[in-house]
């Protein structure tokens, strides 16, 4: 419990020093509002130094409106750790510095903060969770002394646009590795499929979507068209090892219905039934990035699961 999160704090914080933040309140400076303050900078030595806060430091001054990057450690009075923000996220959180201050809130105090800084905040619990998190304070909190501690290690203060950009870039960088992902994962999952229709001396077609179908009965008149209600009898296996994981038998024999098109299904079934008419029964072999991806379904469905589907198209309207 004693070991701190941050690595700024490693060096802030030692065994010797961590008293400070279970100091008496008298070793805080206090806020109008009632929330109690440490301020700590890196002197030319590297260590750690409290700083007093500057006429200029006054909450916000020039910043409101800007965004603070910072990580952020939650503790009880009686310092037991509720939560520690880079565990949950390895980069620093965003915190949006509001034009309106909040008098109490957790943006008040972390407003107080320049790059570089780092602080331990002491809240009256009442005060924060009415003033920043919106509901009653829990009664585990009520029976630790009713104060919430807040270690802040503040990062970088950026402008709304240049994060909103940041943003951005980051989901399209992500976005493009899924793609790659999915792309390298789908190369493998063919040839498992390939290998799958050469051992069992089976012919599939497929879709332009990249779904595997092979026809074992042939139905009557037209296809479904995206928007219709489709139903369906289905068995569901997983290919590599031959369990079932879901059937129609399990719910009654009674056939599954899903508007066709419209994502209520993997996109592997949208697509293969997409090719079938009323009565027609097929087996549907469809790559993982078409069906659970490397999230995978329960315990049934691992991760990268290509799935084998004997279906019938019972009817459509």
């Amino acid at each position: 419990m004693r070991n701190l999160f941050f690595a700024a704090f490693g060096a802030l914080f030692g065994i010797a020093q961590l008293a400070h933040a279970q100091a008496p309140a008298t070793d805080f400076s206090r806020l109008p509002t009632g929330t109690e303050y440490r301020l700590f900078r890196k002197d030319a030595a590297g260590r750690y130094q409290p700083r007093a806060l500057a006429p200029t430091d006054a909450p916000y001054a020039s910043r409101a409106g800007q965004v603070l990057t910072v990580f952020m450690e939650f503790r009880t009075g009686r310092d037991s750790v509720l939560m520690n923000s880079r565990q949950m996220q390895p980069l620093p959180q965003p915190v949006a510095l509001p034009a309106q201050l909040t008098p109490g809130s957790l943006e008040e105090a972390l407003g107080l903060l320049l790059p570089g800084d780092s602080a331990i905040f002491r809240f009256p619990a009442d005060t924060i969770f009415a003033k920043t998190f919106r509901q009653p304070v829990p009664p585990f909190l009520r029976k630790s002394g009713n104060t919430l501690v807040v270690l802040a290690s503040a990062r970088e203060l950026v402008t709304m646009a240049e994060m909103t950009a940041r943003h951005q870039k980051m989901q399209e960088e992500s976005a493009r590795q899924g793609k790659a992902l999915a792309a390298a994962q789908m190369t493998k999952d063919v040839a498992a499929i390939q290998a799958y229709l050469k051992k069992n001396k089976a012919t599939a077609k497929k879709t332009t979507g990249g779904t595997y179908y092979i026809l074992k009965k042939l139905g009557t008149g037209a296809t479904p068209k995206t928007g219709q209600t489709v139903r369906v009898l289905y068995r569901g296996t997983v290919l590599a090892t031959g369990q079932e994981f879901d059937s129609s038998a399990k719910h009654g024999n009674e056939p599954i219905s899903f508007v066709l098109g419209q994502g209520q299904v993997i996109p592997g079934w949208d697509q293969g039934i997409a090719m079938l008419n009323k009565g027609s029964k097929a087996v549907l072999l469809i790559p993982s990035p078409l069906a659970y991806g490397p999230r995978g379904a329960g315990a049934d469905i691992p991760a990268n699961a290509v799935l084998r589907f004997e279906v019938e198209l019972v009817d459509f309207k």
